[in-house]
């Protein structure tokens, strides 16, 4: 049979594995918030720019305007996703280490836990699946405001290669009518 220590220590392993891995996804959410702040503090910047008469008259000024103003409320949903899911994967860290502590603690006092640890890591893998998920939806939400913003940058090109163009033709022109 087993020394009753390390079959205690085995269980109070387990949890620490799945407490490694919400570390794991508390430490990149915490990297995805800080680029959803970042990213708003450059799209204010920004549009700070193109309500000035200067920027007023940049090409698509407009349209990347409203660009703007259709993705600060995505960003906004994605920083509260963003904090949804750090409350559910702290959550689950709690309760992952204190079914750790209930196991060593029931140990080492020599008394019957019941059903409590098993309850606790039920509920804190609950939540780091519950924060996962919810990492899944802001994943989908970041990629659709990177898709509009490559569609205007393809919008953005398609404009400067028209006058590249114009401004080609011109001159070939120009070239003709000298020949």
């Amino acid at each position: 049979m087993a020394d009753a220590n390390l079959q205690v220590l085995t269980a109070m392993i387990t949890p620490a594995v799945l407490i490694s891995g919400a570390g794991t996804l508390l430490m990149s959410t915490s990297s995805r918030l800080g680029r959803v702040t970042d990213r708003v503090r450059q799209l204010t910047a920004r549009f700070k720019v193109l309500v000035t008469d200067e920027g007023r008259a940049e090409a698509l000024a407009r349209d990347e305007k409203r660009l703007i103003v259709k993705q600060l409320p995505r960003l906004a949903r994605r920083s509260r996703i963003i904090v949804r899911a750090m409350t559910a994967l702290y959550l689950a860290v709690a309760l992952l280490v204190l079914t750790s502590i209930l196991i060593g603690g029931s140990a080492l006092l020599g008394a019957q836990a019941g059903p409590l640890p098993v309850i606790l890591a039920i509920a804190g893998a609950a939540s780091l699946a519950y924060g996962a998920l919810l990492l899944s939806f802001e994943t989908r939400l970041s990629a659709r405001t990177t898709r509009e913003e490559m569609q205007f940058l393809i919008t953005l090109g398609d404009h400067y290669a028209g006058l590249y163009d114009e401004a080609l033709m011109t001159s070939v022109r120009q070239g003709v009518d000298q020949l």
